[in-house]
């Protein structure tokens, strides 16, 4: 007995020496997490001295969370973050989960549309926001059709499926989620990549924190994003074993689904930077200054303070 209370005490020391941290996804946990659930369970976290929590969003959202100082870090989006900083929110971009934009529309292949021009006179279906309808008529602008003549409607977060079985041609899908459920299901589509255009090449999702949290205890964002960092780089380097991490945390999830999104972003965290997490700040800028042009942000902000790769180990 008396070495079982030993353990205990030394267990419950362990616990004591650990800092608690709550992280906020931005939606329900999908592969874009991964990474982060590998540091968890992995012991990443409590290897750098972490004790990290990993909850849902509320419905108002991850960044709301950090600023009401309920979390330290969260799952956010370049363009959330532009709108938080232009209302005078200080939350600042530490990382990006995904280097780049692996976002866009899809039409079904048997739909006649066979590039974002052919959207000219077709309806997309979306969530209503501002920004994606500027995103949308400049697509499709920029392939040579006419931008103003999409016929632009709101369905919120419907499924590719049931938005095309009721009479919207084309809506907003993740390439390594929804493009890949649509081949599982046998479903042939077209995807016009966001990217195509380079200032909608923007970064999402990122790891966002708020600026006081950075400035109060820089050592503590470096020993969650080194932890987080090694979670992503498994994910890379071991996009199974990562998918069967994911899959234990969450198994109501498509299991098929989430091995073959996984396989996918193993070469999309990373892709074509430095290092994981790392943001090119021109690339960044462009697209604050494209939701400049575009009138799309109600204040300003520089770029230099929505941004840091300086945590990244």
């Amino acid at each position: 007995m008396k070495w079982l209370t030993l353990l205990a005490l030394l267990s419950g020391s362990a616990m004591a020496d650990t800092t608690p941290v709550t992280v906020v996804l931005d939606w329900t946990i999908n592969t874009n997490h991964t990474g982060l659930y590998v540091a968890q369970q992995q012991g990443y976290y409590q290897d750098a001295g972490l004790d990290v929590e990993i909850v849902p969003p509320p419905e108002n959202g991850a960044d709301a969370l950090l600023l009401a100082d309920q979390a330290q870090f969260g799952v956010s989006y370049q363009e959330g973050l532009a709108y938080a900083r232009a209302a005078g929110q200080p939350l600042t971009a530490i990382a990006a989960i995904i280097q780049h934009n692996t976002s866009g529309l899809a039409v079904r292949a048997d739909s006649g549309i066979e590039r974002p021009a052919d959207l000219a006179g077709k309806t997309y279906g979306g969530w209503g926001m501002p920004v994606e309808e500027a995103m949308v008529r400049q697509l499709v602008s920029q392939d040579g059709g006419d931008g103003d003549a999409v016929n632009i409607v709101p369905i919120g977060a419907v499924n590719f499926f049931a938005a095309t079985d009721s009479g919207i041609d084309a809506i907003w899908v993740f390439e390594g989620w929804d493009g890949i459920a649509a081949k599982q299901q046998g479903v042939d589509i077209h995807y016009f990549p966001l990217a195509q255009s380079p200032e909608l090449d923007y970064y999402t999702p990122i790891l966002v924190a708020k600026q006081d949290t950075l400035d109060q205890d820089p050592a503590l964002a470096k020993a969650f994003l080194a932890a987080t960092a090694k979670g992503y780089q498994f994910a890379i380097e071991q996009p199974e074993a990562a998918a069967e991490i994911l899959l234990e945390v969450a198994p109501e999830l498509d299991v098929e689904l989430v091995k073959a999104s996984q396989a996918y972003l193993a070469k999309q965290y990373q892709a074509d930077a430095a290092r994981w997490g790392e943001f090119d700040e021109a690339r960044f800028a462009a697209f604050n200054q494209w939701l400049r042009d575009n009138a799309l942000l109600e204040g300003d902000f520089a770029d230099s303070d929505a941004m840091t790769n300086a945590f990244l180990p």
